[in-house]
Order: C-alpha cells, then structure tokens, then sequence
C-alpha cells in the first residue's frame, strides 16, 4: 500500500537538544501515528512528535506534539460505511520561491 500524508511541524516546539549531528547533516528523530480510518476534528490523521527511548516511555515521559498529519491520498480499496481517506485526489505542492537562507531566517535555532 501506498500513501501521500501531508505533514505540519511547529519548528519552535522542537526540543534542540535533540538534535544530532550525522555524516550529511543535522537531523532530528520524528514519531508519528496515523490512522487511515479515522480523522480529527480537523480532519487530521495522527500527529508528530519527536521520538522517545524506550527508557523515556517507560518512565512516562511525554513530548509535546509538534504537529499533524494528513493522509492525502491512498492507493487502498476504501472500506465501506468507514471515514477511509482511500481514493483521496493527490494535493499537488507549489515551490514558494524562497531561498534556503530565507528559509533559514525563520527557523528559530
């Protein structure tokens, strides 16, 4: 199965000590949880935040959500009487236009 999900972050809730440095570049560990079958009020499927340990989850440590996410579009069969995103038209993205330095000028860290 396939599936196009639309993802929002809320950069500034990011927790910058869990940034790493790897051999291309920064990079920060992300958990998400998608239901294809149900939606949110907002007609979201799951969330993002950033991943924990198992030590963490264990000792009940919760990170705060960063974000949504959106199935936009499924190559599954739609199951019948359900709120299946399955046959969802694919939602084409534009270029803003801006530059990486732009970009980075909004970037809180």
């Amino acid at each position: 199965m396939k599936a196009r999900v639309n993802i929002r972050v809320d950069v500034t809730k990011i927790d910058k000590s869990r940034l790493y440095v790897g051999a291309k570049g920064t990079y920060l560990n992300l958990t998400t949880m998608i239901d294809l079958d149900n939606k949110d009020q907002y007609d979201n499927n799951g969330f993002i935040s950033e991943e924990t340990s198992k030590e963490e989850r264990e000792s009940g440590l919760q990170l705060p959500i960063l974000g949504n996410c959106k199935v936009s579009w499924t190559d599954a069969e739609p199951k019948v009487g359900g709120n299946s995103t399955a046959g969802v038209n694919p939602i084409s993205s534009k270029v803003v236009g801006m530059t990486v330095e732009e970009l980075d000028d909004d970037i809180p860290f």
